[in-house]
């Protein structure tokens, strides 16, 4: 405790048989038991010199300390500095990558399933004439918003190739980034930040997909605003059970949810991760009573589920002033719908009873994913139940954009 009333060589020489002391733990696996013995008694001299007292002493024995480190390893390479900063990056994106597969995940929100709680990617056109603001508000409007403004023209006389008939686009989704593209004759190609569904607002025009244009013509012009990016919390459910209500991200292996289906609900087929909100946990028995969500009979008390049932506040109107609905039975009249989910449906008839299963095999409990917009989510109610195998772990903070409303931990 009084190390500051002792004199500078002596800390300093304190601090040189520290050093050496390291030096030999951090290269042991170079070193031979000779230099190991040599350095360890060069130590043991300046020790005794320090306890001594004497400098000049001191300072023989760490001239002869530093120089025995120094020359234990002559033939030791050196890094450069660009071999010291690849191995510092490597070091780096190891650790990135282990929190992102063990810790937390970042997740992008691509479709609206989850609104009002969470923003999906939204397209919105204006007039042709409409002229972008100028480089800073955009900057400024990415980074606040997530707001990116998109012009396409069309270079030359050209059609729309269509993959499918109830899909325009394909997928060209990167990492975090989704993307559709949109194929031409011509050869041109239009990569829209947005699910398919959403995306191919892009080319409506006065109620109606557009699949031909002139050269010249303005296909879309307007802005594209992201959806929310949330990271998700990967521990929590090794360490505790799934809670009703709260707001999870799991895969979907083994769920029927890749089958083109035409209608609202397109937007979210073929996804490999999902986001909804967790109604039902195992052993639950789960109706709809428009608005309400019922569990084992009763309504459901959960703060996340009675924000969709009350429908107050945000929850009591879409963006364009029509009546958000609460929790809705299942849509399957819609032909297709009906092919792709009629044998898997939970939750479409007034009687129907969802019973999640709850068993002792490994990994086959069963949970129930509603989403809050269920007016235009691919749910529990069309597939089915989401297994135990396949929850990556619950929704835990809004990370951006900052201005969406939702930055902050999720409720």
């Amino acid at each position: 405790m009084f190390d500051f009333l002792k004199p500078r060589w002596k800390k300093e020489a304190k601090h040189l048989v520290k050093g050496a002391k390291k030096y030999v733990h951090y290269k042991r696996d170079l070193l031979d038991d000779a230099r190991i013995a040599e350095i360890e008694s060069r130590r043991d001299d300046l020790k005794n010199a320090i306890k001594a007292g004497d400098k000049k002493t001191v300072d023989e024995a760490g001239k002869q300390l530093r120089a025995t480190c120094e020359k234990a390893l002559p033939r030791a390479p050196q890094q450069t500095w660009w071999e010291e900063n690849v191995e510092v990056m490597f070091v780096a994106l190891v650790i990135a990558l282990g929190l992102r597969a063990y810790v937390l995940q970042p997740f992008r929100i691509p479709t609206g399933s989850m609104q009002p709680t969470l923003n999906g990617i939204t397209v919105h056109r204006a007039d042709d004439n409409f002229e972008k603001p100028w480089f800073g508000k955009r900057a400024f409007e990415y980074l606040w918003r997530g707001r990116s403004y998109k012009t396409y023209v069309a270079e030359n006389d050209m059609q729309l190739r269509r993959y499918h008939p109830d899909q325009p686009g394909r997928p060209a989704t990167w990492f975090l980034f989704t993307r559709t593209a949109f194929d031409f004759s011509d050869g041109t190609t239009i990569k829209v930040p947005a699910e398919s569904n959403e995306a191919t607002r892009v080319l409506v025009q006065n109620g109606g997909l557009r699949e031909r244009y002139k050269a010249g013509e303005t296909i879309f012009n307007g802005w594209v605003d992201s959806g929310d990016l949330v990271l998700v919390d990967k521990i929590s459910y090794h360490f505790r059970k799934p809670k009703r209500g709260e707001v999870f991200v799991f895969d979907t292996r083994g769920i029927p949810t890749k089958g083109r289906v035409a209608g609202s609900l397109a937007d979210q087929t073929g996804g490999s991760h999902y986001i909804k909100r967790l109604c039902g946990v195992p052993g639950d028995k789960l109706q709809i009573e428009e608005p309400h969500l019922y569990v084992d009979g009763k309504i459901a008390d959960e703060p996340g589920i009675v924000r969709v049932m009350e429908r107050e506040g945000e929850y009591a109107k879409y963006p364009d002033g029509r009546d958000r609905p609460g929790y809705i039975l299942g849509d399957i009249s819609n032909p297709k719908m009906q092919a792709a989910y009629k044998r898997t449906a939970e939750l479409v008839g007034a009687d129907d009873v969802f019973e999640l299963k709850d068993t002792d095999r490994v990994g086959m409990r069963e949970y129930a994913a509603l989403g809050d917009n269920t007016a235009n989510s691919l749910d529990s109610r069309y597939w089915g139940a989401v297994h135990e195998f396949n929850l990556a772990g619950p929704g835990w903070f809004s990370l951006w954009p900052f201005g969406s409303g939702h930055w902050g931990f999720i409720k």
